[in-house]
């Protein structure tokens, strides 16, 4: 990386939505510094899905060959570390990075992800992202006519039930716990022959991050081949605050429709701004985010 402090726009995460305001930047001729700490939040997913001319790669080697063509743009500079605050700064916003080297710039794109606050059940982490999964859309084809577990309850449990149900008749709601359901809800879920268990789940059964069941607190096994959660969540960084930015009432960064934060001259893309979890997703996003800063500053200085 060029031994340089000060930049146009700093973009702190580069997997797929920082990567993709970098790319918008740097054709943009724009000195963009990209750090990342190479943590993304699918690193757990043996293949992305659902990502026109990706389909079924390995998420690693998306983001890898996007690193190499946004990188190929001179004015776009790559770090690897974790940014540990981030402040007001006379010329734009001061980054610090934990190794303690500080960057400043005139802009800031936040594209810092999200982390999955993973329930302590044994065999729910070495599942996640394999055959324990979170989108219908990124991975149900794949578990498509399986016996289908979903670990949530209440309105989410409803939501994703009727997705799931458009890929398997063979469909239980895991609602580990009482059951929250309208009566009318629970209807409709019994006239699409979707069971109810409302035993909490002690664990699940797996081999290798394969599912092939769940153990009740009760004691009785059921079979599954696959499962869904959609557990909570958390910022994984925390600079969001440090600037002053709002998070919405869902815990994402509030942003409008330009991916504009609530704070001036900071944008927000991908995950950490929006309840789409997808590659598409954060590729789409960071190309508006990117674009955006480059319209701001163009209006700042023509």
């Amino acid at each position: 990386m060029e031994k340089k402090s000060h930049f146009d726009v700093i973009i702190v995460g580069g997997s797929y939505a920082g990567l993709s305001a970098a790319m918008a930047l740097g054709r943009s001729l724009r000195n963009v510094l990209v750090i990342d700490s190479g943590l993304p939040c699918n690193r757990f997913t043996p293949h992305s899905h659902n990502f026109i001319t990706h389909d079924g790669s390995i998420p690693k080697e998306i983001t890898d060959r996007a690193r190499s063509q946004v990188l190929a743009y001179p004015t776009v500079a790559f770090c690897l570390g974790r940014v540990i605050s981030a402040h007001r700064a006379t010329d734009g916003y001061s980054i610090q990075v934990e190794e303690g080297t500080l960057y400043t710039a005139r802009k800031l794109v936040l594209a810092t992800g999200v982390r999955d606050l993973l329930p302590d059940i044994p065999g729910f982490a070495e599942s996640w992202g394999k055959s324990l999964i979170h989108c219908p859309y990124c991975h149900g084809y794949e578990f498509r006519e399986k016996k289908t577990g979903i670990i949530v309850n209440g309105e989410k449990a409803l939501h994703l039930a009727s997705l799931v149900n458009n890929l398997t008749e063979n469909v239980t709601i895991l609602t580990n716990g009482n059951a929250d359901f309208s009566e009318e809800q629970r209807a409709k879920l019994i006239s699409h022959g979707i069971g109810i268990e409302q035993e909490k789940v002690v664990s699940i059964e797996q081999v290798n991050g394969n599912i092939y069941g769940v153990t009740l607190a009760d004691g009785r096994p059921l079979d599954f081949e696959a499962l869904y959660a959609a557990p909570s969540f958390e910022q994984h960084s925390g600079i969001y605050s440090d600037l002053g930015c709002e998070l919405t009432e869902s815990g994402h960064i509030k942003v409008d429709q330009f991916q504009q934060t609530t704070v001036s001259g900071v944008f927000a893309c991908g995950d950490c701004s929006g309840m789409l979890r997808s590659v598409a997703y954060a590729v789409a996003t960071g190309n508006i985010a990117g674009a955006m800063v480059n319209h701001q500053m163009v209006r700042d200085d023509f």
